[in-house]
């Protein structure tokens, strides 16, 4: 059994992600957790938008517990410094003893997405042997629009028989879905999970890139 963790800036990044690669975990007997640094509300919708329900009715679907949420403000990471955001991550790391860590790259547009990866690839990095398995994953409508266009994968998670569920626990989070041909449409979404799967004859996908993997 792995120990699994997942850190994302905002709901529902986790699962646009690595959402499909999670319920295999989950399905392999892996014990997955979920961290997300922001509250992702406040900013954009306000309070009470029905984020929280969402975290929920998503992980449910996933079936993986429900994300530890750290409640930093959304687009304001950079108002702390890194130290502060490293700290609750060691916590976590020392108290869960992850093998496979997935975060966002550290070259996406958004800026949150940036820091959280700086911040878990210090509080993550391989002290005691305990994690063997580091990996970024590509966030759409972030990745994609990042300068200059750094994601380079190596790693393709086949989610062929998962891709459904990942799309509808997407679709929780019903203020977070757009129109196609928006790269969050659900529409895309597939497209995507083709897209990555086609490079390996597979039908749909996860990719994702290598930060560290220690072979023992």
């Amino acid at each position: 059994m792995h120990r699994v963790l997942v850190v994302a800036a905002h709901p529902d990044d986790e699962l646009l992600g690595a959402g499909g690669t999670l319920i295999k975990h989950a399905e392999n007997g892996d014990c997955v957790r979920t961290v997300l640094m922001c509250e992702g509300e406040s900013l954009r919708y306000g309070k009470n938008s029905g984020q929280d329900e969402a975290i929920s009715e998503a992980a449910q679907i996933l079936g993986i517990s429900r994300p530890i949420t750290l409640g930093y403000p959304d687009q304001r990471l950079d108002t702390y410094t890194l130290t502060e955001l490293i700290r609750p991550l060691e916590e976590i790391s020392r108290e869960y003893r992850p093998d496979i860590v997935y975060c966002q790259w550290g070259g996406d547009a958004n800026r949150d997405h940036r820091i959280v990866f700086e911040a878990a690839n210090i509080a993550f990095r391989p002290l005691d042997g305990q994690l063997t398995e580091f990996y970024c994953f590509y966030t759409v409508s972030s990745t994609e629009w990042a300068y200059p266009r750094s994601f380079v994968p190596d790693t393709w998670s086949d989610i062929s028989g998962v891709l459904e569920r990942k799309i509808h626990a997407f679709q929780c989070y019903k203020s977070e879905v757009r129109e196609y041909p928006h790269p969050r449409s659900v529409k895309a979404l597939e497209f995507a999970a083709h897209f990555w799967g086609n490079q390996c004859c597979l039908d749909a996908a996860e990719a994702f890139m290598t930060i560290r993997r220690i072979l023992k």
